[in-house]
């Protein structure tokens, strides 16, 4: 399936911003599955310094600065993405992916492989997910067992999570400890990942956080609204000799070609589509709209 994508962020200050710094994490990633057919930044104003790298967990960055005077900051990144789930380099229905139990996999994690030395990054504490509780350890384990599948496992968790926890959008921010979500049992797509992110590495095994989107399909005989789409995240958790396996806990369902990956990283403060800093004073307004939907070719 091909999809355009809009994602539009506005900043408005009460008063003149004399200079600011930010970072983009925007643009979608290159893999088996997933093809970037366009991308295009437009910042307004016109930056006077911008340039893309790729950061240390391999996403694209786009770096700007502004050195005049401004009230208000748009940034809108378009692009279209071409993505084929059954093209993807590993078969999740494979006996190699279903047979590795938890015992074999934390076998297999002692190797040195540069496969598993980078696999095992994602096994550190992060700014966000840290300082795991026991009571988070415990939920884990219900679900995780040395002999059963690690994909089973992993699987049973993200159903846990569907299931037992209600989202809610005012519930938390992007600094709501894991712990606080763990024990009201709410929050949003984000705090779902960081909490099954925390659960597994409890039990040993590397999970990151997958930054994108979902398209969001209208009501039978509606039609979609511009900007009903959002940011969204989901986690992944990393099968010796077969690789990542991606979970959205949020819909109860194993990623496929609805979700577009923008980046990875340990938890949600490696890879916030923007963020950065000013020099002024007095109030901003943020606004975020995003909208997918198949491309016209």
């Amino acid at each position: 399936m091909i999809f355009s994508i809009i994602h539009q962020t506005i900043y408005k200050y009460d008063n003149n911003v004399t200079y600011c710094h930010n970072l983009a994490i925007l643009k979608p990633k290159l893999f088996a599955g997933q093809e970037l057919l366009e991308y295009d930044l437009e910042i307004e104003p016109k930056p006077t310094v911008i340039n893309e790298n790729i950061d240390f967990f391999g996403n694209s960055v786009t770096h700007f600065s502004i050195e005049k005077q401004h009230k208000e900051l748009i940034v809108t990144a378009k692009s279209k993405v071409n993505r084929s789930y059954e093209l993807q380099k590993n078969d999740i229905n494979s006996e190699a992916c279903k047979a590795i139990t938890l015992e074999t996999a934390l076998s297999k994690l002692n190797s040195l492989t540069p496969e598993i030395i980078e696999a095992k990054q994602f096994l550190l504490d992060s700014v966000l997910i840290k300082n795991i509780s026991s009571t988070i350890k415990d939920y884990a384990k219900v679900s995780f067992k040395k002999d059963r599948s690690v994909f089973d496992a992993a699987n049973e968790l993200m159903k846990r999570i569907f299931t037992e926890f209600k989202f809610d959008s005012n519930f938390s921010t992007i600094a709501t400890p894991i712990q606080e979500v763990m024990e009201a049992k709410k929050g949003v797509c984000q705090d779902f990942a960081q909490l099954a992110i925390a659960c597994v590495r409890s039990i040993g095994l590397p999970a990151r956080y997958v930054s994108g989107y979902i398209e969001t399909l209208p009501p039978p005989g509606k039609e979609k609204l511009v900007g009903t789409d959002a940011s969204h995240a989901w986690f992944s958790v990393f099968i010796p000799e077969f690789g990542w396996v991606d979970f959205d806990p949020t819909n109860d369902q194993i990623p496929k070609n609805q979700h577009i990956v923008i980046s990875y990283g340990r938890d949600y403060y490696d890879v916030p589509p923007l963020k950065g800093v000013i020099y002024g004073s007095g109030k901003s307004i943020m606004d975020v709209s995003v909208d997918i939907r198949p491309a016209i070719l």
